[in-house]
C-alpha cells in the first residue's frame, strides 16, 4: 500500500520541472502585461483633442472652406538639422504670394509640440527679419521627435504649415 502513494506523488505532474517551468513562464508573461497595462494608462500624456467629436462632424466643412479661402501663399520653412536640447536655435519661414512676392501678414508664430508629452508644447511668436521673411529663437527642453508648426495669421483667416523635427541627443562625455 505504500508503495502506490509513494509511487502516485512520484509521478505527480506538479513534480515534473517541465510543468512547473510552463506554470513559470505564463505567470511572468502575465505580469509584465500587467505592468505594461499599468504603466499605459498611469502614465498617459491625454493628447485626445478635447472636443473630437464635433471637430471630426465639421471637418469635411472646415476643409472646403479653408480650401475656399486659401490664398495661394507658398510658405518655406527652414528647420536647422543639427538641433540640440537647451541649445538655442533660429527657426525660419519666407513667405510669398501666387506671383513671388513678399507677403506681410498681421502674425506669425511657432508651435512646437512634443507628441508624447503635451505639458513640454511651446510657443514663440516669429519677428520679420525683412519682406516676407520671419524667424524665431527657440531653445527645445527634450531631445527626440518633435512636430513643428507655423501658424500664420491675416485678419480672421490662419493658415499653417509644418514638419517633423528631430532634436538629437546630446554627446555623451568620454570616459
Amino acid at each position: 500500500m505504500q508503495s502506490s502513494v509513494t509511487a502516485n506523488r512520484s509521478n505527480s505532474p506538479w513534480r515534473n520541472p517541465w510543468v512547473l517551468g510552463w506554470i513559470g513562464l505564463i505567470v511572468v508573461v502575465l505580469g509584465v502585461n500587467l505592468t505594461m497595462v499599468y504603466l499605459a494608462v498611469s502614465t498617459n500624456p491625454g493628447l485626445v483633442s478635447e472636443d473630437f467629436y464635433n471637430r471630426g462632424q465639421h471637418y469635411e466643412q472646415t476643409l472646403v472652406s479653408r480650401l475656399a479661402k486659401d490664398p495661394g501663399w507658398t510658405m518655406r520653412t527652414d528647420f536647422p538639422d543639427d538641433l540640440r536640447p537647451g541649445e538655442p536655435a533660429t527657426i525660419r519661414v519666407v513667405l510669398v504670394d501666387k506671383v513671388g512676392q513678399p507677403v506681410t501678414p498681421d502674425e506669425v508664430t511657432f508651435f512646437a509640440y512634443r507628441p508624447s508629452d503635451k505639458s513640454r508644447d511651446f510657443s514663440a511668436p516669429m519677428t520679420a527679419e525683412g519682406p516676407g521673411r520671419y524667424a524665431a529663437q527657440v531653445v527645445f527642453p527634450l531631445f527626440g521627435a518633435w512636430d513643428g508648426l507655423i501658424a500664420v495669421r491675416q485678419g480672421e483667416d490662419e493658415f499653417t504649415t509644418g514638419d517633423a523635427i528631430i532634436v538629437t541627443r546630446p554627446d555623451r562625455p568620454e570616459n
